[in-house]
């Protein structure tokens, strides 16, 4: 089997909101803000852990393909809006600690930090766009 250097680059997230977006990862997860883009009216908002400059979160238009049928487009705001379209898991050393500073903010809160039987302890809530967003304690 060949090795292979590998990292993720990037993962993409969608987001329906520029500003709220831009308020939630910015000023409430403290993401660095790498890219903001604006083509025809709509907003690609590409953001990061600070000090991990090769890794990125890209915010897109979910419409922004113009493979997507109306209809597919429809099923995408309904998945969106029940958080069940789109999502990803961040770390943190301190689970308790991070979860008190989001639920002092304006944060959807889908469950507290939580011992799982499956060996991790780990938070959820969700991103303006509903996108679901799971933290786990790593030390």
């Amino acid at each position: 089997m060949t090795v292979m250097d590998i990292t993720i680059h990037q993962s993409y997230l969608p987001h329906t909101d520029h500003e709220a977006s831009l308020a939630f990862y910015r000023d409430t997860l403290g993401f660095e803000v790498r890219n903001d883009v604006e083509y025809q009216g709509l907003h690609w908002l590409t953001v990061g852990p600070a000090g991990q400059p090769d890794t990125a979160i890209v915010l897109t238009p979910p419409a922004a393909d113009p493979g997507i049928t109306d209809d597919e487009r429809r099923t995408i705001a309904e998945m969106m809006a029940k958080g069940t379209y789109a999502g990803i898991n961040l770390a943190t050393p301190d689970l308790d600690g991070t979860f008190e500073k989001l639920q002092a903010g304006d944060v959807e809160i889908v469950q507290e930090p939580t011992d799982q039987p499956w060996g991790v302890r780990d938070c959820a809530l969700r991103d303006p766009a509903g996108n679901m967003i799971r933290i786990f304690e790593v030390r």
